[in-house]
């Protein structure tokens, strides 16, 4: 059996890490180098980098910043945000990161994941799903989840793993920033219903919320920001709290 992973979320605006609700109202969380190197010594398993504006403003991602975080940090490094071509993902990897995470460019050509697992091996491919329960399904947003499309969850997860995506970093949009827990329906269906990991994002309060995610959730990773940014969480603590509930993590 795999270990599960605990993965802290850097997500940046204006080169400093930012946390909201329902992606709204952002508020300073501090310089993601820091955060980066804290959370490394605590015993992150990974670390996801977002670029949350890049796609909005049309822009490139901040490379320079990728590169000094990436040389601070020994595991596995994610970064997305604005990602649209090879040569966006070439140039991240090249930068420091491990994996790339792409999302309304996906959306708006599908393709672009077979295209990227065939350059550069699916493992590297991380795809974003951001949704929101509405009209009794969870429908899928793009540009930083500002604009709803007519795809659902479910059917465009299992399309992404078809075309090569390695992994689904799934986020509720009703759930993000709440620490009232994750939405584990969603996230157990769609781990249902793909042979790839599907790491959980939105939501993280307490240690039972990584516990339920896990069991009922059935997520391979679990994703977080504020509960670490903010010390609420310490990754250690809650590894130890995993172990004790019977959930295999990396100590």
């Amino acid at each position: 059996m795999l270990t599960k992973r605990i993965i802290p979320c850097l997500d940046i605006q204006n080169g400093r890490t930012v946390k909201g609700v329902h992606f709204e109202n952002l508020h300073d969380a501090g310089d993601p180098v820091e955060l980066a190197i804290r959370y490394c010594k605590e015993g992150a398993d990974e670390l996801v980098f977002l670029d949350i504006t890049a796609t909005n403003e049309k822009r490139k991602i901040l490379t320079e910043l990728v590169n000094r975080v990436a040389k601070n940090i020994n595991i596995p490094f994610t970064v997305g945000g604005g990602v649209s071509s090879i040569e966006d993902v070439s140039i991240l990897l090249n930068s420091g990161a491990d994996k790339v995470s792409i999302n309304s460019a996906a959306l708006k050509n599908p393709n672009l994941i077979k295209d990227l697992s065939h350059q550069f091996g699916s493992q590297c491919v991380v795809l974003g799903i951001d949704v929101k329960f509405e009209d009794k399904d969870w429908h899928v947003y793009l540009n930083g989840g500002r604009t709803k499309t007519d795809r659902l969850a479910i059917e465009w997860a299992k399309q992404a793993a078809d075309l090569g995506a390695g992994e689904i970093l799934l986020t509720s949009m009703d759930s993000d920033g709440t620490k009232e827990g994750f939405s584990i329906e969603i996230i157990r269906q769609i781990s249902e219903a793909v042979n790839i990991p599907v790491i959980a994002s939105g939501g993280a309060g307490t240690k039972q919320h990584f516990v339920d995610v896990f069991k009922t959730g059935k997520a391979d990773a679990a994703l977080a920001a504020s509960v670490f940014h903010f010390k609420e969480i310490e990754i250690h603590d809650l590894k130890l709290y995993l172990k004790e509930n019977d959930i295999l993590v990396r100590l």
